[in-house]
């Protein structure tokens, strides 16, 4: 069939249409189904979907800094997030801010009693054999066979269990703390329920004593929190924490021990206008009134 030119212009113009339409047309994804292929990867959860147990960093926050809002030493937060430098975070990182369930020194349960074959390699293990505890590995008889299984053996009766002595019951633990003012100064600044003022603010001159107000350990010891200049911070127990901060100068080291009423650090202005002594009491991380925990002077 013969085309004029301007019919043949026509059909060349309808072709490339036809061709851009099929080239932004968006095929379907291709889902592999077949048995044994790979389920895609589930998004990772916030740490608010994770509960109670984890926090995600946001701008500004330091480990020392998530370490004292919950009330943990930094350095067992570290190991908790397998953070080997305690001074670099990302922000949007996830971190466990609980201890992790299994912590090491968990003991291992179960019996194996493993049937012993004549060339000395351990054999199929019989019907109804039961693996508890793991330490022992005994040859298979019947008689270790019923020992594991909790039923007496045929070459010794079984024994009446003796009655067990009653058991003396746990001395109670308190974490309560004596505690004692940190220094000698005028108090000068509030405790703010609000968050404005999460301790105490006591007057104090450069090189001025800041004693321990309770006996505990050191968990942290530097510069590395913002706002607060040089800081001690005191483990008193599982539930008490308390922080010295604006000191001049420093007198003990992280995980030392140390007693009510001991100089742990000289006064000072770092990080703040004038000399004082920032005096905080954390109960489970949390901030409270200091004043209400100190005894009346």
């Amino acid at each position: 069939m013969k085309y004029t030119f301007r019919q043949f212009g026509g059909l060349v113009a309808l072709a490339a249409l036809l061709a851009a339409g099929c080239s932004t047309r968006q095929s379907a994804p291709v889902i592999d189904r077949s048995p044994g292929a790979a389920a895609p990867a589930p998004a990772a959860k916030p740490a608010a979907a994770l509960g109670a147990d984890f926090y995600t960093v946001k701008r500004g926050d330091t480990l020392f800094g998530i370490a004292l809002d919950h009330g943990h030493d930094y350095r067992e937060m570290a190991a908790w997030n397998n953070i080997t430098n305690p001074g670099v975070i990302q922000v949007g990182q996830v971190l466990r801010v609980t201890p992790p369930p299994g912590a090491p020194g968990a003991a291992e349960s179960g019996v194996v009693v493993r049937p012993i074959t004549p060339s000395g390699g351990a054999a199929s293990l019989p019907p109804g054999t039961v693996t508890e505890p793991r330490g022992d590995k005994r040859p298979y008889s019947d008689e270790a066979l019923a020992q594991a299984q909790g039923k007496p053996s045929a070459a010794k009766p079984a024994e009446k269990p003796a009655e067990k002595p009653a058991e003396a019951k746990p001395a109670v633990v308190s974490d309560d703390v004596a505690w004692g003012w940190p220094a000698a100064g005028k108090l000068i600044g509030q405790f703010s329920e609000s968050g404005a003022n999460k301790g105490i603010d006591i007057a104090a001159k450069v090189g001025d004593p800041v004693i321990a107000a309770g006996p505990g350990k050191v968990v942290y010891s530097g510069q590395g929190l913002r706002g607060y200049g040089r800081l001690v911070i005191i483990k008193h127990n599982n539930t008490y924490l308390s922080a010295y901060a604006h000191n001049s100068t420093l007198l003990v080291k992280e995980g030392q021990a140390v007693t009510k009423g001991q100089k742990i650090a000289e006064a000072g202005n770092t990080d703040s206008e004038v000399p004082k002594l920032h005096f905080e009491i954390r109960r489970q991380g949390k901030p409270i009134d200091p004043i209400k925990m100190l005894p009346e002077r």
